[in-house]
């Protein structure tokens, strides 16, 4: 057993939205149910942890495991901009009280990706209203709870703006690229085209700026400049709290030539950002996966093994991934996700094996890392792709709601027994 003064913390996550169930307020069950929609089924009842949650947090806690990260609902505390609903806030308070029942850390998450669909409305994450507007949404939230959250992270991979519109880059350039289906691809961009025009209709705005719309640098330092706000709020409620971000960030094997792309991208996948950190009190890592560079760009490897979301199947990447943040930032760092999703369980108890060895090799190397939460707790609705993905530690049968645990989340639970 590796010895530490300190907890290391070894858990599972989630994200409201995808687990709870009838989010009905928020931006993504508008986008999710408006005819036309790019979203493979709508969430629905999801996997209806909103009144499961004492079951899976027992679940989590009875395997081994000793911290639970999951995201605390804007859309439900705020469903209007005038008002804040004392009964939900009741509801998280339950969650982490639960937790401690069981002797689980709970890492709460203020902003996961989904937002009132008010906000929207308001003009999004691109109108600077939002730092007031998430302002006194972490300030009504600490108010209440901050006596009960012992880690905080504001808002999930606040980069993932600018990963977007590389992705959308590329999806439109492949568009232009491929001559012979000019007739799909036309028809595709129609229905893209009606479909956003509806979305615009139903917020009443010229242009939908969600937190997940494609940014540029200039714009994606709004949402850091909203982490910054935050962090100043919380700490002022209660200087206890230890506060971090959660970035995405991929591991990049260069190859010769490769090397101008990964300068750029390791810059605007993190360093960019680090100033706007330098107040926090540790950093979340969130790595799935490797892509390689070339002097052309990305390189597709031949012969790859890759997960049901078409990754490359790397463990290792996130141990590199924390070498190279480990570079610049000198505090803790919380990997706050990383995982695989698949059908078989047997590939998850060997991503986690090969994962934790990696996270054995840094601690050793006298990294500060303070601990491992996997992606996710249970199966759950991986948005635009639907209930079609299966990252769970749980498994979720969608008709009965019925749990049922794998042999991956054991593993895990044991090597938080019994290996730190």
């Amino acid at each position: 057993m590796l010895k530490r003064k300190e907890k290391f913390l070894i858990g599972a996550a989630t994200a409201a939205h995808q687990v709870e169930g009838n989010n009905k307020n928020s931006d993504f069950w508008v986008m999710e149910n408006i005819e036309g929609t790019p979203f493979k089924e709508p969430s629905l009842d999801a996997v209806d942890h909103y009144n499961r949650f004492p079951q899976d947090i027992e679940l989590l806690a009875k395997a081994g495991l000793n911290a639970y990260r999951f995201s605390i609902e804007w859309a439900r505390i705020q469903p209007e901009e005038d008002i804040f609903d004392d009964s939900e806030i009741e509801h998280y308070k339950k969650v982490l009280e639960y937790c401690y029942d069981f002797n689980v850390t709970p890492i709460v998450t203020l902003h996961h990706f989904t937002s009132p669909k008010w906000i929207i409305s308001k003009g999004g994450w691109k109108n600077r209203a939002i730092i007031d507007y998430f302002s006194k949404y972490v300030e009504y939230v600490v108010k209440k709870l901050g006596n009960l959250t012992p880690y905080i992270c504001t808002i999930n991979e606040a980069n993932i703006g600018l990963q977007i519109t590389r992705i959308m880059e590329d999806i439109n350039s492949n568009l232009r690229k491929i001559d012979i289906q000019v007739g799909m691809d036309e028809e595709f961009l129609r229905q893209r085209d009606l479909y956003m025009e509806k979305l615009k209709d139903t917020f009443r705005v010229e242009e939908i700026n969600t937190f997940l719309t494609p940014r540029s640098i200039e714009e994606n330092r709004l949402i850091f400049e909203c982490h910054k706000k935050a962090r100043e709020i919380i700490k002022s409620i209660n200087p206890n709290i230890k506060i971090g971000i959660t970035l995405s960030l991929w591991d990049y094997k260069i190859l010769p030539g490769g090397e101008k792309f990964v300068e750029k991208l390791q810059r605007e996948d993190f360093i960019e950002w680090l100033p706007y950190l330098k107040d926090d009190d540790f950093i979340g890592v969130q790595n799935y996966s490797q892509k390689t560079y070339g002097e052309e760009g990305v390189i597709a490897e031949p012969n790859m093994r890759t997960t049901l979301m078409g990754y490359k199947f790397c463990p290792e990447a996130l141990s590199n991934v924390i070498r190279f943040v480990s570079k610049y930032w000198d505090k803790p760092i919380l990997v706050t996700e990383n995982g695989i999703s698949t059908e078989d369980d047997k590939e998850r108890v060997e991503f986690i094996i090969r994962a934790i060895a990696g996270i054995y090799q840094c601690l050793e190397e006298g990294i500060n890392l303070i601990g491992y939460i996997h992606w996710s707790l249970l199966d759950n609705f991986e948005w635009q792709l639907g209930f079609s993905q299966k990252f769970g530690l749980i498994a979720v049968d969608r008709n009965t709601q019925k749990r049922y645990p794998k042999h991956s989340l054991y593993l895990l639970g044991d090597i938080c027994k019994f290996a730190f």
